[in-house]
């Protein structure tokens, strides 16, 4: 990696971990977004980062939960390579099925066992609502997301 691509995986990397996100899953995703054709094998991300091979196998287990790259099969090799796309924040965000829909399910089994008069059933009511809400929105998001794409010329 040049340097201006180093200092944007450590600036981004920061920026993600402050965000929330853990900093060595925040840090491989900042090298594939910064990487010239953002793809990498697990050697070439322990490498670049200073880290062990093990740490990078948890990092993109984690990445991979949330949609944030892909695992591919090396053309004519054993070995995986990790993917980041193009447009991975999308794709991130578009994942909100596998994000939402257990904490949903949990929400709504709650309502169900804690019954209707429980202290808890506006709060946990309104969570699911919330939740089946920033869905929706997201939705129309990526719809207006496409066109102002378009409109920019990707």
């Amino acid at each position: 990696m040049t340097p201006a691509q180093q200092s944007s995986v450590e600036r981004i990397g920061a920026a993600l971990t402050q965000a929330g996100l853990a900093r060595l899953p925040s840090r491989l995703f900042a090298a594939l977004l910064v990487d010239d054709d953002g793809r990498m094998t697990s050697a070439e991300l322990a490498s670049t980062l200073g880290v062990s091979p093990a740490g990078i196998s948890g990092a993109v287990g984690y990445l991979e939960q949330l949609g944030m790259l892909r695992r591919e099969r090396e053309r004519g090799s054993r070995r995986d390579v990790y993917v980041v796309d193009d447009d991975a924040w999308h794709g991130a965000m578009m994942s909100h099925d596998q994000i939402y829909g257990p904490i949903k399910a949990s929400l709504d089994h709650s309502l169900t066992a804690l019954g209707p008069d429980a202290p808890a059933h506006r709060r946990v009511a309104l969570s699911l609502d919330f939740l089946r809400f920033v869905e929706a929105e997201l939705d129309e998001i990526a719809g207006r997301w496409e066109q102002r794409k378009t409109e920019l010329g990707y």
